[in-house]
């Protein structure tokens, strides 16, 4: 017997500009906004049965039309909003809403933020994703794209060798990744933006101020003291990707090269990934 397993349909890489003029400098919000619908959509699969089946385009359309009134907040509660909309179809069970928040920052001009000039940051991409369901909604949150570097109080040493090991251990490297963070929060009715910038200001200052033996202790450091000084998170996912910085041989022109010039290379790379959670033991 043959039957249709689990499956989701949307609209993906809907891109929205709100600009808020009610305030100075204007509130500019750009999003990269994706929704998957699931539910009882076997009949379109198997029958060709579109009688149930929500266009995508109707999607894109909705996303725009509440913006204009529910973009005024944090990017977690117009996911919500959205979410909750499209559960208002009886054929959906769960409305997923995903959104990446690309952020810009008001031009200075002699020490004062300009009312109407903006400038794109380069300090990592907020996102949210929202699972709005009948019984339950969860809201996940976080960090892609946040490049950090560390150039001392980093090792690597004490790993297994082999005939094709050609690594050199070592107690002091340059250390460079770049962070994708997604913690989950306990409950979905919190202050969104007070907390994600406070859980970012943790991954940022614990990971500056550790001594790192490997990137796998730094996620484990790291998450954990996110989870402690945070209450409102249940569990942390990372992704640190390696981004390598090799010392340049300069022997060969009678320069000693301590740590001081490095090749930056992004392929190959390591990829170190973990998740931090909180023990159901009591």
């Amino acid at each position: 017997m043959i039957e249709l397993g689990p499956n989701r349909y949307g609209k993906a890489a809907i891109r929205l500009v709100r600009v808020g003029r009610d305030t100075t400098p204007h509130r500019l919000r750009d999003l990269t906004v994706a929704i998957a619908l699931e539910g009882d959509f076997t009949a379109a699969h198997v029958d060709g049965d579109n009688s149930l089946v929500v266009a995508t385009d109707t999607m894109k359309n909705t996303t725009y039309a509440l913006a204009a009134e529910h973009l005024t907040g944090s990017i977690e509660a117009f996911a919500a909003v959205l979410g909750r909309h499209f559960l208002e179809f009886e054929q959906v069970d769960r409305a997923i809403v995903n959104i990446r928040e690309h952020a810009w920052r008001a031009i200075d001009v002699d020490g004062t933020p300009a009312p109407d000039a903006f400038t794109r940051t380069g300090e990592g991409t907020r996102v949210a994703t929202v699972a709005v369901g009948h019984d339950a909604t969860v809201v996940e949150a976080g960090i892609e794209d946040l490049i950090v570097m560390k150039t001392t109080r980093s090792a690597f040493s004490g790993f297994p060798r082999d005939r094709y090991t050609t690594l050199a251990e070592t107690d002091d490297r340059l250390m460079a990744t770049k962070v994708t963070a997604i913690w989950r929060y306990g409950a979905p009715d919190i202050d969104f933006d007070a907390t994600w910038d406070a859980v970012r200001g943790t991954l940022l200052e614990v990971f500056a101020d550790h001594d790192s033996p490997s990137v796998q202790t730094s996620i484990w450091i790291m998450a954990k003291a996110m989870l402690e000084r945070h209450e409102e998170l249940d569990e942390v996912r990372m992704v640190l990707p390696n981004l390598h910085h090799w010392t340049v041989d300069l022997d060969r022109f009678g320069i000693d090269n301590d740590r001081l010039v490095y090749i930056a290379t992004t392929e190959p790379h390591g990829l170190i990934e973990a998740t931090v959670r909180r023990s159901e033991a009591t």
